[in-house]
Parts: C-alpha cells; sequence; structure tokens
C-alpha cells in the first residue's frame, strides 16, 4: 500500500529489508500494510513502548514514588509506614497510557489536515519512548551525570532508542539498526531538530548521532523546520499533558477546583504560568483562568466535586463530571489548531513540510493556565518533591555505580556497545543507555543491588 502525499524519500528506510520468507501463498494478493502502518506497529509492539507502562507522568504508579524517602516504604524501613491501600488504589497515568492518548489524538488531528493517520500516530507512540526512570525527574537526573557524554536529553534518546537501541533490525555487518523506521516515521518524533545549544535547553540529537540525523534530515526546507506531522504531535503532548494531567491531579485529591474560587489563588496560578508556561502577562492569563473556570463544564464539575464524599453516590456523579471536563477540553484544543490552520492553508491536505500548524493564541494560554495548576498542585506537593531529591540521588548513584563496575553490570544487550567503546565518554554513554530504559521499579531494584 502506497501513502499518499509523500514521497519515496519519505518511505525510504536507512537498512534495506528481505522479502519476508514466512508469508503463506497467496498472501501478496490480500495487499500489505502501508510503510506507516509497519512503523506504528514497530513502535507498538517494542519492548521499550511496553517498559513506558512502569515510568512516572506525573503522578507515579502504586505509589513507587513514596518508597525510600521515609514518607512511604516498606515495613522494615527506618522511619518508613507500610503502604496502605490509599496509596495504591489511585490507578494514576503511566508513561505508556500518556503516550497512547498522545497518538490517538494526534491521530484524530493529524487526519484533520490532511497527514497519513498512522505517520501522526506513531509520533505520538514514541513521543515518549526514550524518557528514562522516574519522568522528567528521571531526566534532569541523568543530564546531571552526563556532562562527559555530552549531557541526557529525552527527545535526543528517543531518535537513539528508536534508530539503534530497541533490537529489530541488523545491517549486513551485523550493526543495530533499530527499528529501521523510515526517514517521515523518524522524523515525525523529532521535537527540536539541532544538537544542544552551547547555552543549554532542549535538543533533539547528540552529537555522536550526527550522522543518522544527518540521514533523517535530508532534504528539509531549512535546518530546524519541523515537520507537521511532529507539530501535531507536539500540539497532541502539550493538550493530554495540561488536561489529563490536571485530571489526575483532581482524582487523585491533590487538586481542588474548589480553591480557585479564591482571587488570590487564581492570581498565583497565573503568576506561575507566566513564569513557567507562557509569554503572556500574569494578568491576561488570570483572565483565562477565570474564563476556564466559567465554562459550565467546568462549572459542573466543581460543583460535583464539592457535592461528593468518598465512596458515596456522589463520588460516581463527581468522577463523571470530571471525566466530561476533561472530554470537552480535549475537544476544544484539538479543535482550534484545525480550524486556525484551515483557514489559512485551505482544505487541500498537507503532509510533512506543506505547512506549520496554527495554534490560536487563546488556546496556547490556556494550556499554560493548565500545566501551572499540575505543577503548583501535583509536582510541587512537599512529598512529591521529596520523593524527586531521593530518585535523583538513586539514579546518580546508580550510573556511578555501573560506570565503576563496568560492563559485566550492565544487560547482555549492552555489553557489544561496551566492549566498542573507545573513551570514557563513549562507556559513560551506553551506561545512560542502560539506565534511561529502566523502569522506575527496574531502577530501585538495581539501585538495591549494585549501591548497597
Amino acid at each position: 500500500m502506497t501513502s499518499s502525499g509523500y514521497t519515496p524519500a519519505d518511505l525510504a528506510r536507512r537498512i534495506e529489508e528481505p522479502a519476508k520468507s514466512a508469508l503463506l501463498p497467496g498472501a501478496a494478493a490480500v495487499g500489505g500494510r502501508s510503510a506507516f502502518a509497519r512503523d506504528r506497529a514497530r513502535v507498538l509492539h517494542s519492548g521499550s513502548f511496553r517498559r513506558l507502562a512502569g515510568k512516572t507522568q506525573v503522578v507515579a504508579p502504586g505509589g513507587l514514588e513514596l518508597i525510600g524517602t521515609g514518607l512511604v516504604g516498606p515495613a522494615d524501613q527506618a522511619g518508613g509506614r507500610d503502604l496502605s491501600d490509599e496509596d495504591v488504589d489511585l490507578v494514576p497515568r503511566t508513561r505508556l497510557t500518556h503516550s497512547l492518548e498522545v497518538a490517538q489524538l494526534a491521530r484524530e488531528i493529524g487526519a484533520q489536515l490532511g497527514c497519513d493517520p498512522d505517520l501522526v500516530d506513531l509520533a505520538g507512540l514514541a513521543h515518549d519512548i526514550g524518557h528514562p526512570p522516574f519522568g522528567h525527574n528521571g531526566e534532569a537526573a541523568l543530564d546531571a551525570v552526563a556532562g562527559d557524554a555530552g549531557g541526557f536529553e529525552a527527545n535526543a534518546q528517543n531518535l537513539r532508542l528508536l534508530a539503534r537501541l530497541e533490537p529489530k533490525v541488523v545491517d549486513d555487518a551485523g550493526r543495530p539498526g533499530g527499528l529501521n523506521l523510515t526517514r517521515a516515521g523518524l522524523d515525525s518524533v523529532i521535537k527540536y531538530p539541532w544538537v544542544r545549544p552551547p547555552g543549554g535547553g532542549k535538543f533533539g540529537v547528540y552529537e555522536v548521532d550526527r550522522e543518522l540525523f544527518a540521514w533523517v534530515r535530508r532534504g528539509v526546507p531549512a535546518p530546524t523546520a519541523r515537520s507537521l506531522e511532529s507539530q501535531v504531535m507536539d500540539w497532541a503532548d502539550d493538550v493530554a499533558y495540561s488536561v489529563h494531567d490536571v485530571e489526575d491531579g483532581i482524582t487523585a485529591g491533590r487538586i481542588d477546583l474548589a480553591a480557585l474560587r479564591d482571587p488570590q489563588e487564581r492570581a498565583a496560578l497565573a503568576e506561575a504560568a507566566a513564569t513557567g508556561f507562557s509569554a503572556e502577562s500574569a494578568d491576561d492569563l488570570a483572565t483565562v483562568l477565570a474564563d476556564l473556570l466559567d465554562l459550565p463544564v467546568v462549572r459542573a464539575a466543581l460543583a460535583a466535586s464539592m457535592a461528593a464524599g468518598r465512596g458515596t453516590p456522589d463520588a460516581t456523579v463527581a468522577a463523571a463530571a470530571v471525566k466530561q471536563m476533561t472530554s470537552e477540553l480535549t475537544g476544544r484544543l484539538a479543535t482550534g489548531p484545525i480550524l486556525a490552520t484551515r483557514e489559512i492553508t485551505g482544505p487541500d491536505p498537507l503532509t510533512r513540510y506543506d505547512a506549520d500548524l496554527v495554534v490560536p493564541r487563546r488556546l496556547r494560554a490556556e494550556v499554560a493556565v493548565l500545566k501551572a495548576m499540575a505543577v503548583r498542585y501535583v509536582m510541587a506537593d512537599p512529598r512529591r518533591l521529596a520523593a524527586q531529591r531521593h530518585e535523583q540521588e538513586l539514579l546518580a548513584e546508580l550510573v556511578g555505580e555501573l560506570v565503576r563496575r563496568g560492563p559485566e553490570a550492565l544487560d547482555p544487550a549492552f555489553r557489544p556497545a561496551a566492549a566498542a567503546a573507545g573513551s570514557d565518554a563513549d562507556w559513560l554513554r551506553v551506561v545512560l543507555d542502560q539506565v534511561s530504559l529502566l523502569t522506575d521499579a527496574q531502577a530501585v531494584v538495581r539501585h538495591r543491588r549494585f549501591c548497597r
């Protein structure tokens, strides 16, 4: 099958693959999948994608974020207490469920614009695949110890994992080719098409992967241009992160919508949004927040939440109201860029570098306010901050100990790369690759094994 609107160069793979040898007679007549459908399936069935189920999004799975902090821990941990039902009975989003939601949202937005649905879907599935244990906190921890290797950045790790680390295809010399995705498939995952800037900041490729990056970016119209599919994925990520993480915070009891009736609290939240997520003024963001809170679906969620008591019939009504709020806000934020982009481009199908996604300024401000809500009431929770300090110490100690112990401490799959490492920086990069693949629980267990 072909993918309309895409060139042979877009469909190219770095390593030529032989024809499948296990096909049944006559299978060719049934028709095959498109190149992008194959890409999507490769990501979906990869071990790295499954491991995202054990990696933190905002609220860690099963109370794990509190283990080892002295706040919550095994019964024999000094200063700790047993995990309670309340610690573990919530089922928050993980990196896996978040990625599935981003993929679904990106697929719907992209399809309305003319992008190949499987291509934007795979971009959503893979957009966090390089994330290490403990979410963004783990990313910061690994970056802090990765200076000699050129730093650690989850977006750069995405490309490295998809094109090198995840086992699927090797070349004739036995060198790993990762999932061997198409050029457009790899490009759709790149949000920051540059190496690490001198002053720091986000980036999408390590210096060591420049040759791979050059192949992916061959033929792009400008060095820093991003494909439309990547922009759709990026906005879908923003929407899912902002709306769904607020939903998780409300469900976990960490976000109290009623508190936002206080003008001072709204002003503080708007200031946090202006400082961390938006170029808009705090006053303008306060107006945006007030307007959001005045939406009928948000007012209904607030009223239902205030009436609910845990375990009462009202709790079900409140949960339904919060879910309805999530659905309507997601639809609002997804539809706006489609309408704004079509207003400029007209109805023709758009792919790759045909156009940029147009996101209305107002919607960006709404997302900024929602992001600030998740940070202020969930991520800045004192218990979470204590857990984050512990997580950073754990990962730093684990990396240091693995570097000291040598290749035998790594999983067998990483030992060939360790043997080929030509410098201390190369060896450190191998260790970072290993640690970044671990789930939250695996990181805790490896630390216990090697560092105690």
